[in-house]
């Protein structure tokens, strides 16, 4: 099955339609350009708030695979693997990707995770993105800068979809959305290759 569908869309520029069941995910490969990626990936590993968590796996506290960062309107704290995140205030940089999103998709947000990868053995295992305080049906409008990482997704209930492989290349943006959450797992695997820094911006909504 060919998971790409390619779309034109007047208002929202090029995309593709992931095709697959039970999902709704579209991906603008080249959301931003290249100037705009370089400028603010070296500002946003400047200036954004980098953490180092630790969580507890089978009773053993060990650190986080990856730096992170939680930014939002105040008061809106975000919880996920046992951690409670308090938000940073928006800086610039945040903002202009917000905007621009925002202006493009006509969806609102108001806050973002952001994950800093540093190198091939920094990585996100299998998740969904369906924390009560994203309400039933998540937007999720994900960001990548720097390095192309491979972005893998498996559905929960039905093994025969196999694992599915989007590169999230240089500047663009993948939006998840519908029941997308519900029936499917994404991951950014390791890689033993020598690779390059990787920002991902993760804006949502907090209900």
């Amino acid at each position: 099955m060919n998971l790409f569908a390619g779309i034109e869309d007047k208002d929202q520029g090029a995309f593709v339609e992931i095709e697959l069941p039970d999902a709704e995910i579209r991906f603008y490969e080249n959301f931003f350009d290249q100037s705009e990626c370089e400028l603010l990936f070296k500002n946003l590993v400047e200036k954004v708030n980098w953490r180092n968590d630790k969580i507890k796996i089978f009773n053993k506290e060990v650190s986080i695979p990856r730096l992170s960062a939680w930014y939002g309107n105040a008061g809106l704290s975000y919880s996920y693997s046992g951690l409670k995140l308090e938000p940073n205030e928006w800086n610039e940089e945040l903002l202009i990707i917000k905007e621009k999103i925002e202006n493009h998709l006509g969806i609102q947000f108001n806050s973002v995770l952001i994950n800093l990868y540093r190198d091939g053995q920094d990585s996100m295992g299998w998740h969904k993105d369906d924390e009560k305080e994203l309400g039933i049906n998540p937007i999720i409008a994900s960001v990548s800068l720097g390095q192309e990482r491979p972005f893998q997704l498996k559905h929960i209930y039905n093994k025969v979809h196999g694992t599915k492989t989007i590169q999230l290349s240089d500047g663009s943006l993948l939006l998840m959305q519908g029941a997308t959450q519900h029936f499917w797992k994404h991951q950014i695997p390791k890689t033993s290759r020598q690779i390059k820094p990787r920002i991902n911006l993760t804006f949502r909504t907090i209900k």
